[in-house]
């Protein structure tokens, strides 16, 4: 089912895949091109090698080289942007390389454990989106967090000004101000 890969394309795919949402800096247009390049090929040197297979089998390669080259694009796209939004696509492309593989394995199968197989994968697919979603709206409610709690401390800080006069005051609301990212 699954084909042996060269080391070093090997290690290409598991680098693509480990760079993980705590990545801080992004990579370069060049870097950028040359790994896209280097997906592309992949793809179809594991394309290719699913050609001496047949029947389900087949299907199964060709949908686990799919999933790899739509993951480790995902992957680098997040790499190349940093955004958050790509982030989250790229759990959101695993999930469903996962469940697209698994689709296809169910397929050997018949009767009820073929439905089962299918409702299982269907399932899986389902909590591993919304494990997705979730981590998004977890990152939109620390964001927001973050926002209110600035907020909260600008108005203290701003209060705490009005004590004050003259000079004195303008540079505590100047000083707030620039701590607290008002404008």
């Amino acid at each position: 089912m699954t084909q042996s890969l060269p080391f070093k394309t090997t290690l290409l795919f598991a680098t693509l895949l480990a760079m993980s949402a705590a990545q801080a800096a992004t990579i370069g247009k060049a870097d950028y091109s040359a790994n896209k390049t280097s997906i592309n090929t992949q793809y179809k040197t594991d394309k290719a090698a699913c050609a001496s297979q047949t029947g389900n089998a087949k299907d199964i390669c060709i949908a686990e080289a799919k999933g790899k080259e739509k993951v480790a694009s995902a992957e680098l796209e997040y790499s190349y942007t940093g955004k958050a939004k790509d982030a989250i696509k790229g759990r959101e492309a695993k999930v469903d390389a996962s469940y697209i593989v698994a689709k296809e394995k169910c397929d050997d199968l018949t009767g009820k454990p073929k439905s089962l197989c299918v409702t299982e994968s269907k399932t899986a697919r389902t909590k591993g989106m919304a494990d997705a979603k979730m981590n998004k709206e977890i990152g939109e409610a620390k964001v927001d967090a973050t926002q209110a709690k600035r907020d909260a401390d600008y108005k203290v800080a701003i209060e705490k000004c009005d004590t004050l006069a003259g000079n004195a005051k303008s540079a505590c609301v100047a000083s707030a101000k620039s701590n607290l990212g008002k404008t």
